[in-house]
């Protein structure tokens, strides 16, 4: 009998072009951004090499590098906080004075915004808090404003990021209900209480002052509760659901992928991107190539978007 040599079709990097079974492109990448209040700020994040708080004129400059790059998510750094987070649903915070600036400029872009309270509030947690408690569902009613806020300032999508039970209910409520039924809404819909936030909570200073968020993100040993929290976003009117982090998960991706039909994200977080950073040692080479596995990793799991700090990079890399 003739030995099958699977080899032919590794042999030569065209034909290994030829026969991939999953493509990588920057179209499946969304660029997270931080915007902070002023002009002409870039302030690098020391734990995460090469990303920034950025001024709006800034991020300005910045999206005429983001080749292909075709989505974006908008984190608010704001000046003051507060018990209650008061600045993120202001008419002239810094996340809606971004979403109009942005639209102005690159029409066809599309625009996601965070809708979460710990960048916001002054004790660094994602609710209102009640005591030693995060109270859901007043929490709930601040979501609601905050995603009403981002749609007026012409937000293409709302990413309710809080873990609060029927926040999707809430945003979805009240954007019909003001006449937004065609802004869309990516939940965060899998998000675990992860080891992996950790730059990421220097980049928006939102450290938890008390605790931590057990008690509303997802605990790392579960997976079924993960395809209930999913199922019940889609039930509310998710028109995204997403799995937060990415390269622990993947199991989690897949079986998302395999169970609902909706388009699913990932969320590349900055754990996730500070560990390629520093396996590359500066080396260009290797950080590519160790990126472009990570990612395409996420998109074989089953993920369609992938939110990354990559994103620039991948624009250059596959454009």
């Amino acid at each position: 009998m003739q030995a099958v040599r699977l080899r032919r079709l590794r042999e030569k990097e065209f034909i290994r072009d030829w026969v991939s079974e999953t493509a990588l492109h920057p179209k499946h990448i969304i660029l997270p951004y931080f915007v902070i209040e002023g002009r002409n700020i870039k302030k690098e994040i020391r734990s995460m090499p090469g990303v920034y708080q950025l001024s709006i004129d800034n991020v300005l400059k910045d999206l005429k590098e983001a080749y292909g790059i075709k989505a974006i998510l908008l984190f608010g750094v704001p000046k003051t906080k507060d018990a209650i987070g008061s600045e993120s649903y202001k008419k002239n915070g810094v996340v809606q004075k971004a979403i109009k600036a942005i639209k102005k400029k690159c029409k066809d872009l599309i625009i996601m915004t965070d809708v979460c309270l710990c960048g916001y509030t002054s004790h660094g947690h994602c609710g209102i808090v009640r005591g030693k408690r995060i109270d859901n569902d007043e929490t709930l009613k601040i979501l609601a404003k905050i995603a009403l806020s981002h749609a007026e300032a012409g937000a293409d999508f709302v990413a309710p990021s809080a873990m609060m039970d029927g926040q999707v209910k809430a945003i979805r409520h009240a954007l019909d209900k003001k006449g937004f039924r065609d802004v869309g809404i990516l939940a965060y819909s899998a998000k675990y209480a992860s080891n992996f936030y950790g730059p990421f909570r220097e980049a928006l200073d939102s450290v938890p002052q008390f605790g931590d968020r057990k008690s509303y993100q997802m605990d790392f040993r579960n997976a079924e509760e993960a395809l209930r929290e999913i199922k019940q976003d889609i039930d509310e009117g998710a028109d995204i659901v997403m799995i937060k982090p990415a390269l622990a998960y993947l199991d989690i991706i897949h079986r998302a992928k395999e169970k609902f039909n909706i388009p699913i994200a990932a969320y590349n977080v900055s754990g996730e991107y500070s560990m390629i950073k520093e396996a590359s040692g500066g080396d260009k080479t290797r950080e590519r190539n160790l990126a472009i596995e990570v990612l395409t990793s996420i998109k074989r799991s089953g993920a369609d978007f992938i939110i990354s700090y990559f994103g620039k990079e991948v624009g250059k890399w596959l454009c």
